[in-house]
């Protein structure tokens, strides 16, 4: 089955994954991390992403950013992918890929998921037993986001700057969101989302998504034959 081309619409946040190719390791020494954050700024601003929350664990990269245009994520990764790549291999003295191909991706309901899904990228480094606490991890948002540190990379969200107009009590607001209990269902969702390259939010914004887009956002299910009425009855949303 040919693949669906990636659900990208300008002004609608992202949550992007990209791993090291057989989830080998892609960052070997700090200034591993440095390089690539440094060209994911510039890439950013050239490109037209604004970058809200990211994290680089040591074989992927978590990013939610915002596009200005369709094909912004993918010019922004393909220009920091080439650029860390020539880096590594040079550095040390390496050839061939380093990342896993097809970067995934899923849009995001704002409203809904935005908050919930800066939350999920932070906390990699925790269930991953990196460190106890979030603040603890260098190449994350975190400290900016949770703690006010400066990084320039990051263009704050219409939702994170409403948590609270004063700086201070706005970064106390969003460290709340992280005492929460993380519901399994919201991992799960975030998960499946991204690595199908669908919509994380509600039937009503996957509704607006498909009419703004005049195309399904759902793959069809396996098996069965597609011409028959019988399975086009049982997967009449699909086909309406």
């Amino acid at each position: 089955m040919a693949r669906l081309p990636r659900l990208v619409i300008p002004g609608q946040p992202l949550h992007l994954i990209q791993r090291g190719n057989n989830r080998e390791p892609c960052f070997f020494a700090d200034d591993d991390y440095r390089f690539y954050l440094d060209s994911l700024e510039d890439a950013s601003r050239r490109y037209g992403c604004r970058l809200h929350a990211y994290v680089l664990m040591t074989n992927h990269v978590h990013l939610l950013l915002t596009p200005e245009s369709v094909e912004s994520p993918s010019v922004v990764l393909q220009s920091v992918g080439r650029r860390y790549v020539r880096y590594i291999n040079h550095v040390y003295r390496r050839t061939g890929t380093l990342w896993e191909g097809r970067y995934k991706s899923a849009l995001i309901d704002s409203d809904r998921y935005l908050l919930i899904c800066s939350r999920y990228i932070e906390l990699n480094p925790v269930r991953a037993r990196m460190v106890s606490q979030p603040g603890d991890y260098r190449w994350s948002s975190y400290r900016h986001n949770a703690l006010g540190q400066t990084d320039t990379l990051l263009t704050p969200h219409f939702l994170y700057i409403n948590l609270d107009a004063d700086d201070t009590q706005r970064c106390m607001a969003y460290r709340a969101l992280f005492n929460a209990h993380t519901d399994p269902m919201e991992l799960q969702a975030i998960r499946s989302a991204t690595e199908t390259g669908t919509v994380l939010g509600s039937n009503r914004f996957k509704e607006n998504i498909e009419t703004t887009l005049k195309r399904r956002i759902e793959r069809l299910p396996h098996g069965g034959d597609r011409k028959s009425e019988v399975f086009r009855d049982q997967h009449k949303s699909i086909f309406d």
